[in-house]
């Protein structure tokens, strides 16, 4: 299904001409056009036109909580060895611990899942103020000159930081070539804290919906582990303690679901 572009807001910033699909908020196409004139035009499509289901390719809004998930091309594997699980998980820290408190995550063969919450604006400004100017993005940049319009443009070039280094990475490794994961990766809006922690539960319970175990502690790459463990980690437990009430109800109330998500997911990934 195609929509019909209504009208065009147009932004001029240094050699970055911005065209806004006014339709649809999150949606943006960037021209780069090149000091020496307009004979060539190199175009990134951060836009397309053809229309997806809003439920999972939500905007990307400070403070708010998201259950992002994304798949190979062809269900090709995205680990070929635990030292990719483990690499991924270093890469993720890397570019997305500024912007996003994690919650949750799972590794699967040839997808993964992640429930975060987003900074606020004000802390990722600080961030990027540390910075030096020269070194910043232009996704970065642009969100520092406005916050509100390029909140999400920012965070979405910030993930596809993160699969672009990762894929390079595998390729090199693997001498592969090609894209790795699917570019429209998908990320629903966790509205409330009820839908937060059936998010929880199903993120975790993943690897048994797949049949890959037949219960969740079986499966590794999971961080459900690191519920259970009084190691240091970058997942903000007490949060997550908070809600389920306590370090056995998570405990117990995994368990009690987790076959409920297995015959009756209620959701629709990969």
């Amino acid at each position: 299904m195609y929509f019909k572009v209504l009208s065009l807001c147009v932004h001029l910033k240094k050699d970055i001409i911005i065209l806004q699909a006014v339709k649809s908020e999150r949606h943006h196409l960037f021209v780069k056009v090149p000091s020496f004139g307009f004979v060539f035009l190199k175009i990134h499509l951060y836009f397309s036109f053809m229309s997806v289901n809003e439920k999972y390719h939500a905007v990307f809004k400070p403070g708010e909580c998201y259950h992002v998930y994304n798949c190979t091309n062809n269900g090709e594997k995205l680990f070929r060895s635990n030292e990719n699980y483990y690499f991924f998980l270093k890469k993720y820290g890397h570019y997305m611990q500024p912007f996003a408190e994690t919650f949750a995550y799972n590794l699967l063969p040839n997808h993964f899942h992640t429930v975060c919450r987003l900074r606020s604006a004000e802390t990722i400004q600080q961030y990027l103020a540390c910075i030096k100017q020269e070194n910043l993005l232009k996704a970065e940049l642009a969100f520092l000159e406005n916050t509100e319009l390029y909140f999400d443009n920012l965070i979405e070039s910030q993930f596809h930081r993160f699969f672009t280094s990762y894929s390079m990475s595998f390729n090199k490794m693997y001498s592969r070539k090609g894209n790795l994961f699917h570019r429209a990766f998908k990320r629903v809006h966790i509205a409330d804290e009820k839908q937060l922690f059936h998010t929880v539960i199903y993120v975790h319970a993943n690897a048994v919906k797949h049949k890959i175990v037949k219960q969740l502690e079986g499966y590794p790459f999971t961080s459900y582990h690191s519920y259970l463990s009084d190691a240091a980690s970058l997942l903000s437990r007490e949060e997550i303690f908070n809600l389920f009430g306590g370090k056995e109800a998570f405990v117990r109330m995994h368990k009690e679901q987790t076959d409920y998500y297995y015959k009756d997911p209620g959701f629709d990934d990969e």
